[in-house]
Parts: structure tokens; sequence; C-alpha cells
């Protein structure tokens, strides 16, 4: 608590009595002890004895100086309200700032040797970092952070420089109705005058931390980067497997079909041999195209030229299954959802082909505002849904018809064929 009636210096010149007078009696003290109590014990009464007189006066001399420093810190934060004063602060302020304490916690070891060497309600350490101010550390550490320089009554602030160069700045808040005494000012004047070391160091380190966030804000941005394009060259080879898997290959496969179909026909009828094996000359380069197409990631130009149904329907005639198409309602949609429902159908007939036995089979293509359904219905042998589940062609079929934001479903059951049912959401284009 300060003293109301007296000035800073008043308590210096107080302190001074008190270390005398506590010096005086410390003399007295040994004296007493040693002279007369030792005096005592050797039965030596009736005057100083020498011996303990020289004693006494070695122990003083060897003491006084320990007991002087003692007295003066003791009576100094006696007179200072039980704090230190300001010049023991000012002495010891380096040692303070710069002895056990690491780096990060020097700008708050300095607010508060700050705010207990002037007694001010609070103290903060600003630091000058890439041309801002910014708040480094608030004596007490409950203090209010968020108030900028200059914002609270009873608020002083001196700039801390080096060489001419402003490293920061050095801010106290004044108790209410008392302001800093002189000694105060000129002690503010002077922990400032001593921090450009400390707020250097401490500067450099904050620049240090500001450029490494930087830096491994980059490397986050490199490394989200670097994701984005190794899952672009994923989706797009995947993408690309699921083409060539769904596009060409049902054109292999049809070629294949009527090539063992011509071979078993080349006895019985030739000339019918003849025909189909020209028709897959033509089938053949009409595959080379596709996987050509494919591989430049193109869409199939059927597809884009004349839309689903035309696409669906070349290639349904394809087919070396009896096959017919269906289309309800049907317009234009954008691109990936047309191209996620051509190769739907694609591997739903591909597969029909493959495994089913079937005869015949049906795609019908059901149009909307909003949506796109395709359903390709065979009359094979069907199969355990739950034991081909992990097929390449199911899967395929799922993935691409998920990644355009529909749904799809497979119903079938042995001996009773094949339902595949793929819905797509999409607008439809106007005009179609």
């Amino acid at each position: 608590m300060r003293l109301w009636g007296r000035r800073r210096t008043g308590r210096e010149q107080l302190a001074a009595l008190l270390v005398l007078g506590g010096l005086a009696v410390f003399v007295v003290l040994v004296y007493v002890l040693i002279v007369l109590g030792g005096g005592a014990l050797i039965g030596h009464t009736s005057s100083p004895h020498a011996g303990l007189s020289v004693l006494a006066t070695a122990v003083v001399a060897l003491a006084f100086g320990r007991v002087q420093s003692w007295l003066a810190v003791t009576m100094s934060r006696l007179v200072h309200g039980g704090s230190r004063s300001p010049y023991e602060v000012l002495s010891r302020f380096s040692p303070a700032v710069t002895g056990s304490h690491s780096t990060d916690d020097l700008p708050a070891r300095m607010a508060e040797v700050l705010a207990e060497g002037t007694g001010a309600k609070a103290a903060q350490v600003w630091l000058m970092v890439d041309g801002q101010l910014r708040l480094a550390a608030t004596w007490p550490p409950a203090a209010d952070r968020s108030a900028a320089l200059g914002d609270l009554p009873g608020r002083r602030e001196l700039p801390v420089r080096q060489g001419g160069e402003l490293l920061g700045v050095l801010a106290v808040q004044e108790h209410e109705n008392v302001p800093l005494t002189p000694v105060e000012v000129r002690l503010f004047a002077g922990l400032a005058n001593q921090a450009g070391l400390v707020l250097r160091g401490a500067r450099l380190r904050a620049e240090l931390v500001h450029r490494l966030a930087e830096l491994s804000a980059l490397a986050e941005e490199l490394r989200i980067s670097r994701q984005r394009l190794v899952d672009a060259q994923d989706a797009e080879r995947r993408r690309l497997e699921r083409d060539i898997h769904d596009g060409a290959q049902q054109h292999l496969v049809a070629l294949a079909v009527n090539l063992r179909l011509a071979h078993t026909l080349a006895e019985r009828s030739p000339e019918r041999a003849d025909r189909l094996v020209a028709e897959q000359c033509k089938a053949a380069t009409v595959t080379i195209e596709t996987i050509t197409s494919l591989s430049r990631g193109i869409y199939p130009s059927l597809l884009v030229d004349e839309g689903l149904a035309g696409a669906l329907r070349t290639e349904i005639s394809r087919s070396p299954l009896t096959a017919e198409l269906v289309a309800v309602d049907l317009g234009r949609y954008p691109a990936g959802v047309e191209a996620a429902a051509y190769f739907c159908a694609l591997e739903a007939l591909q597969n029909s082909a493959k495994h089913s036995s079937a005869k015949a089979i049906r795609v019908e293509l059901r149009g909307g505002p909003g949506v796109l359904e395709v359903l390709v219905q065979d009359d094979g042998a069907g199969f355990d849904l739950g034991a081909a589940h992990a097929g390449a062609g199911l899967v395929n079929m799922r993935d691409r018809v998920e990644s355009a934001g529909g749904t799809l479903t497979i119903e079938t059951t042995p001996s009773r064929g094949t339902l595949v049912a793929a819905r797509l959401p999409g607008v439809r284009r106007q005009g179609t």
C-alpha cells in the first residue's frame, strides 16, 4: 500500500535511517552476546576481556556487509509496502529477464518486473513485428489483453529503441487516482532504456515463429495440392479403367461371340458366315476407335452427337443377344449423367452376354425434368448377388452411378433373370 503523505525520496531516506538503526542494533547485540555474555561465562565481569573484544570486532567486520545488504532490502521493502524499491528493481532488471528464464518467457517476465517496480495496476510489452505492434505479454496475466495502446485512461507508454530502430513499446496502467510518482516515472524510463537487447531478441524469435507458421502453412498447402493432384490422377485412371471395361470391352465381347458364331456357320452356311465376318471387320474398327477415344478422355462421339438413346441403339444393334430399346420422355442431360447412364447400360449388356445365357434383353430409358432412369432386364439364368457382389463389373457400375449422385439397384435370382436399375439426378436441358 502506498504512503499517502510522503514522496518516494522520503521513503528512501526512511529506509536508510532504518538500515543505520539496524546496523547499530546488530553491533550492540554482537558486543552484548560475545563480550558481556562471554565474560560472564568465564567469570571476567569487572572489565571487558581483550580477547572477547577482538572476537566481537572480527564478527562485526565479517558480517557487516551481509547484514547491511539484508537490512537494505528488508527496510526498502518495508517502506514500500512489501515490494521491491524502484532502484532495486532497476538494478536487477537485466539479470531478472535474462537469467534462468527461457526466451519464450522473457516478455512476460519483463512485464512482471515492470509492474512490480512501478507499482502499476498492469503492465504490457509490445513488440514491433513485420512493421506492426503486437502484444507480447501482459502482467498480471488476467489483465485486459485486448486494450490497444492509448485506449485506457491512466495509461503510459514508452517506446523502446536501439540504434534509432523502434523495437517495441512498454506500457503501464496506473491505479485509479494514484498516478506514478516522479521517481517511478524515471524508473519506467530506465527500464525502457535497458529493454532494447531483450526486446530485440524477443522480436527476432517472434519473427522466426511467424515465418515458421507461414512456411508451415505453405507446406500444408503444397501437401494438399500434391494430394489433389494424386487424387485427380487416381480418379482419371479409375475413370479410364471403367470406360475401357464398360465400353470397349463390350465391343470386344460382342466381337468374340460373333466370331465364334461365324466359325460355327462356316460349314453349314458359308454365305451367312462371310457376311458376319465382314460385319465384324467393321465392329473391330469401331472398337479401335472407341479405345482411342477413351485413351484421350473423349466420350463416344455418338453419345455427344446423338444422345443416350442414339448411342445405346447403335451398341444394342451389335449385341449377340436379341435386344430391345425403349425410350420414354427422354431428352438431353448433363454430360456426366449421360456418360454414367451409357456405361452402366453397356456393362449390364456385357454381363448379360458373357454370363447370363440369356436369349433376349430389354433396355428402357425413362426421362424426366430432374431424373434419368436406366433399366436393363434380361431373361437369363440370374446369379447369387451375394457371391457376385464384389465382381469388377458390378463395382464399376455402382461406383460410376454413385459418383454422379445416383443410386444403383440390382435384382436377380437364379433362373429368373437380372434387372439392373440406375436412377441418376440431373436437370434436363432446355428444349429437349
